[in-house]
């Protein structure tokens, strides 16, 4: 009998995956399911990028393997992009990988950083990879819980001082996945004396950096003094430009953690199709109505979403930027329960809280990734539909 790696075991069922699983099968049976689950931008990658794609895949040379460091007009465009965006100045050729999707880098970069027993400081509630990246190190986890109390940051003085003495890595994640929350300067700067103190690397995923409302405009990490010492930036085109199909991010700061993130991929990987890479260089290049448009969507539907929770009766806080409305359960239920009940009784798919760590849970995570109509019907059957006591009370 074919034996499996241990690891294997220790992995629970990526949360997307099951719940695409679940609107499948309740679409085959029938059920008009309206999904705020996954952070899928529903809104088509605008055509320029698109009509570039379609010439650079005529392009002969396109068709061989890229680089695994990118077409040096990729890097440039990158680099000129996060100084237009932040005013952060970064060497094109030594402090930019281009990555296929942030997700590839973030689960990548652990092994940059981890051995066998080392330790990462990991957020909770957070994005899965970044556990899953250190557990595929072979690394421990040590979890920053996050509460709404402290704005969903996490408490540094709470971790003790033999696990930051032996810390290797860091994970932050502004504005947040799942809960939409924002750091400032002030935060990073704390972080950063934080993981200076302790020789600690600093990995920042600003995959939500173009996504801020009423005129809110998230920072970068590499804004802050000292970032580039001990740190790297992930970022993606995918929330940006609605790009999520084509894997296109990248990796940007220290230049030797850069280096060392490079020799992993070109082990690994064969570097971002070149047609993808221009595609990259027309987004970051051309014209932005597209992200001012996608803001005004998602405003609407931020809007339209944290009426519908609230009549619900359940709290939530009106998100600053990201794609996602962070609401807590009523009590009496747990979020896996609550998510459950709207999927059996209204068709409505959210994400419960449960599904990002031990601390998500007492709250559920809806997506502002669907088509208006579909966003409305699902408000809605939210608005008109009472929540049931919990069972035994």
């Amino acid at each position: 009998m074919v034996k499996f790696s241990d690891r294997l075991g220790k992995l629970s069922p990526y949360p997307f995956v099951e719940i695409s699983r679940i609107i499948a099968e309740k679409r085959a049976a029938g059920a008009d399911v309206v999904t705020f689950g996954i952070g899928d931008p529903d809104i088509p990658t605008p055509q320029p990028i698109i009509d570039r794609l379609l010439t650079a895949s005529q392009y002969a040379p396109n068709h061989r393997y890229p680089e695994t460091d990118g077409l040096p007009e990729m890097r440039r465009a990158f680099a000129q992009w996060y100084d237009t965006r932040f005013n952060v100045k970064l060497d094109p050729d030594t402090e930019v990988l281009p990555l296929i999707g942030a997700k590839e880098g973030i689960g990548h970069a652990a092994f940059c950083f981890l051995d066998p027993g080392d330790i990462a400081l990991i957020p909770d509630p957070a994005y899965p990879v970044y556990g899953v990246g250190t557990m595929f190190a072979g690394a421990e986890s040590h979890i920053m819980p996050l509460y709404e109390k402290n704005g969903w940051l996490p408490e540094l003085d709470a971790i003790p001082a033999d696990v930051a003495r032996n810390a290797k890595l860091m994970w932050l994640n502004y504005p947040n996945n799942p809960t939409s929350a924002t750091a400032s300067e002030e935060d990073f700067i704390s972080a950063i004396a934080f993981c200076r103190e302790n020789d600690i690397a600093l990995l920042h995923d600003a995959a939500y950096s173009e996504v801020g409302y009423d005129g809110y405009k998230p920072i970068s990490y590499l804004e802050v003094a000292g970032s580039k010492d001990i740190g790297l930036e992930f970022h993606s085109l995918s929330k940006t430009y609605n790009m999520t199909g084509w894997r296109i991010g990248m990796a940007v700061g220290n230049a030797a953690m850069i280096k060392a993130l490079f020799q992993i991929k070109a082990n690994l990987d064969s570097g971002v199709p070149q047609a993808v890479q221009e595609m990259a260089i027309e987004a970051l290049t051309g014209p932005q109505d597209c992200v001012a448009d996608n803001l005004d969507a998602y405003t609407r539907r931020r809007d339209r979403v944290v009426k519908a929770v609230k009549t619900m009766g359940m709290s939530v806080d009106v998100p600053r930027a990201s794609l996602y409305i962070w609401a807590k359960v009523p009590d009496g239920y747990t979020s896996a329960e609550m998510a459950q009940l709207l999927l059996e009784e209204l068709d409505v798919v959210v994400t419960p809280g449960s599904s990002y760590g031990k601390y998500g849970e007492g709250y559920i995570r809806l997506s502002l990734t669907t088509p208006d109509e579909q966003i409305e019907k699902g408000c809605q059957r939210l608005e008109t539909w009472k929540i049931p006591p919990p069972k035994g009370s």
